[in-house]
């Protein structure tokens, strides 16, 4: 308990009306209603009223009455109150505050503090709750009774249930890869605007496929009340890329599925999970069961990992932690490792995740920081390298990750356990952390997951928060659907990272003379090798070529936009699937990049572009989450947004009414520009400004971009004073990135 627990029946009461359950993202009014207890409050004492860290419900305002989000607060006997809102005014996770302070007068005991919350009696609309579901939102109380500053939790909080609405969009999953006659399943589900899956869905659709699926229905119906439908024991016995689609009554796609390659055999299988994420006991949002829970069954996840704030795990939770883990953890269905988020502070080598092949190992917190029971202070890692030491003889992998605090790898690296870095998260798109590595000359993979604080794994839309980026997924390239086999994988770097896209990706290397496969990093000792004639994605290779060829095989949901293929820290080629005789009418423009490293990184993008002799015929935002940001064509020829990045991208397409006429002005605070449509062309115009890759970016894409696959093969010449990591960087028209683990050889 980090308040004080002195005569908490004696601290009063609250309650809040109306309750129940509300949607999501909705504007309601709400009161809470604090009464005092035997204390009341004394003269400059003071209660709060406070929400969790990832809630993004409406910050509340006390000075237009008629705006959202207007809030009023009163004293039942005319005590004069001091009012102010603090995002981080308390102990975490409860870090948003409304502060009440009794400035001129006291309460007595039964005297009440009033508090309308989006108060509608002046024009408000209401305050906008939070944008995710919570089946437990409390508006949590807290008492300073007798002016110490020393707050008491009230042992009864008000609470209401946020719940989803109804449905804007399907989606349709599908595995990434099987093999003939294997079976398999096809799983759907709505989502509301804001991300939810819901279970208010309640249509019909068509189904069709591109190739025969044994077993597939030709209608799907869902039902009012479930939040999923799946589709198990379907079967495809040719070789191909299956998508299905589902059709409306006009025969429209209403969603497709990400593709689905079917080959002869395989030794290797994809499985796809989110390894990163934290649920209410820490920062998070619903509890761990529910969390594991929503990765398996709405996420549609094969793997997930919990990944709390070590300095918030008591004992307790850790146990916790490790018996959900082996409950949930099922062969050829779902897999959980064990692990925690080390949180420690950048200049002591930032955020890593430990991964645990076995439940019952100890625990290695940075620090106790919100934890009263320091019985196992002895056990903590303070820093990065204290870290690496503990985990000796440890079955287990570390990533670094961007949270709050950055990893700083050049503080501290153990190949020995630190096999990949984390290039996205909810957080943004840090390409910068594998750049870190490459110059350090580390060898390790990429993964990409949400690191959600939304109750969300797998599937983690950021909502209305600075959260600007949707969450990643990691597709691990393991022998076998168990702990070990992904274990496997993730050890030998054998996977890849999205920003939340399903794929089918695979990198490969082919040598002209037989290459030297190690089983480890060599650097390591104690590894052997054997002799090849390629590689995937995460081997570690010597050879004697001067050049390899280097086989790129992309599948996504979206057309390609572009594949940059890299040798470490140089970029290539940048491939691009058309021609400059195949471009028209559509423009695209990207704002991007981040202020900087650590958490004040989110870049401002609020602005217009204005045609001049010319229309926009139509838009299209890309990486537009927010509902709340304007994007709107507010004249023929303008268009007017609010936006932000933290390190990602986002922007918009438009088909112009003129394909080379007039000009083209750009508004921002960062970035003002204006250029000539006729200069707009298939290499890209960039308007850079500081920051960390921060600038807008405005090239021409063709009218309709059919590729949604590409199979290239690029003669590599290797280098000799250093690893060359080849990978290759795709990008979807929807917005995703993909990344490929590098394959690493030197001569």
């Amino acid at each position: 308990m980090p308040h004080s627990t002195y005569l908490v029946e004696k601290m009063g009461s609250a309650e809040v009306s109306p309750a129940g359950a509300f949607e999501a993202g909705s504007y309601q009014s709400f009161t809470v209603t604090y009464t005092a207890g035997y204390f009341g409050i004394d003269d400059t004492g003071s209660i709060k009223v406070v929400h969790r860290f990832a809630s993004d419900m409406g910050r509340p305002q006390f000075d237009d009455p008629g705006a959202a989000n207007y809030t009023t607060v009163e004293a039942s006997n005319g005590a004069v109150l001091h009012v102010e809102y603090d995002m981080k005014r308390n102990i975490r996770p409860w870090d948003k505050t409304l502060y009440i302070k009794v400035v001129r007068g006291f309460l007595h005991e039964g005297d009440q503090i009033i508090v309308r919350f989006g108060d509608r009696r002046q024009g408000s609309p209401g305050i906008r709750l939070q944008t995710f579901c919570e089946y437990s939102f409390e508006f949590r109380v807290l008492v300073d009774a007798i002016a110490t500053y020393n707050y008491v939790e009230l042992p009864e909080q008000p609470t209401i249930a946020i719940v989803p609405g109804p449905p804007v969009l399907y989606k349709a999953v599908l595995p990434t890869l099987r093999c003939h006659g294997e079976s398999f399943r096809l799983c759907l589900k709505g989502e509301d605007k804001w991300g939810n899956p819901t279970d208010l869905c309640e249509q019909a659709f068509r189904l069709s496929a591109n190739i025969a699926v044994a077993g597939l229905a030709e209608i799907v119906r869902f039902d009012k009340g479930k939040f999923a439908v799946v589709i198990d024991n379907l079967q495809v016995d040719e070789e191909g890329d299956l998508t299905i689609s589902l059709l409306d009554d006009d025969g429209q796609v209403v969603a497709r599925s990400n593709p689905c390659r079917f080959i002869k055999n395989a030794t290797l299988l994809p499985y796809w999970g989110d390894l990163h994420g934290q649920s209410e006991e820490t920062i998070g949002t619903n509890s761990a069961r529910d969390f594991f829970e929503f990765a398996r069954d709405k996420a549609f996840c094969d793997i997930c990992v919990h990944q709390g704030n070590d300095f918030q795990i008591t004992n307790e939770f850790w146990q916790w932690l490790n018996e959900l883990s082996a409950e949930f953890t099922e062969d050829n269905r779902f897999i959980v490792f064990p692990g925690w988020e080390w949180s420690g502070n950048t200049g002591l080598g930032g955020d890593r995740n430990v991964l645990m092949m076995e439940e019952g190992r100890q625990i290695h917190r940075s620090s106790h920081a919100l934890l009263d029971d320091l019985s196992d202070v002895n056990t903590d890692s303070n820093s990065a390298a204290d870290l690496f030491h503990d985990l000796e003889g440890e079955d287990c992998v570390v990533f670094a990750h961007i949270g709050g605090r950055y990893a700083d790898i050049k503080i501290a690296h153990d190949n020995r356990f630190e096999r990949a870095v984390e290039v996205h998260s909810a957080w943004g798109t840090f390409e910068w952390l594998m750049q870190d590595a490459l110059e350090q000359g580390y060898r390790v993979g990429i993964v990409s997951n949400s690191d959600g604080h939304k109750g969300r794994p797998g599937a983690s839309h950021p909502g209305a928060t600075k959260f600007g980026s949707y969450g990643g997924l990691t597709c691990v390239l393991a022998p076998d659907f168990t702990r070990a086999g992904i274990m496997q994988g993730l050890k030998k770097r054998h996977h890849y990272g999205t920003t939340g896209s399903r794929v089918i990706l695979d990198t490969r290397v082919k040598f002209d003379q037989a290459a030297e496969l190690f089983s480890d990093d060599p650097n390591l000792g104690n590894v052997i090798s054997e002799p090849v004639n390629q590689a995937m994605m995460g081997d570690i290779l010597c050879c004697c070529d001067d050049g390899v060829e280097l086989s790129i095989d992309f599948h996504g949901p979206s057309p390609i936009e572009r594949i940059d293929i890299r040798n470490g820290r140089e970029t290539l080629e940048t491939f691009r699937p058309y021609s400059k005789f195949d471009l028209g009418k559509r423009i695209r423009m990207l704002w991007e990049g981040s202020e900087y490293r650590g958490r004040g990184r989110e870049t401002i993008w609020d602005g217009f572009a204005e045609l001049t002799d010319n229309g926009f015929e139509s838009v299209h935002a890309i990486n537009r989450y927010n509902p709340d940001k304007q994007f709107k064509q507010t004249a023929t020829n303008r268009l007017d947004w609010q936006a932000l990045t933290t390190g990602g991208f986002g922007g918009f397409d438009a088909v112009l009414d003129n394909a080379m006429s007039g000009s083209l002005k750009i508004e921002t605070a960062l970035v003002k520009q204006e250029i000539a449509i006729k200069d707009i062309g298939r290499d890209e115009l960039i308007f850079a400004n500081g920051g960390i890759d921060r600038r807008i970016r405005v090239f021409r894409l063709p009218d309709e971009n059919p590729h949604y696959s590409v199979k290239l093969q690029r003669r590599i010449k290797l280098v000799d004073d250093r690893d060359n990591a080849l990978y290759v960087r795709v990008t979807t028209e929807d917005g995703h990135f993909t990344w490929s683990s590098p394959v690493y050889i030197f001569r």
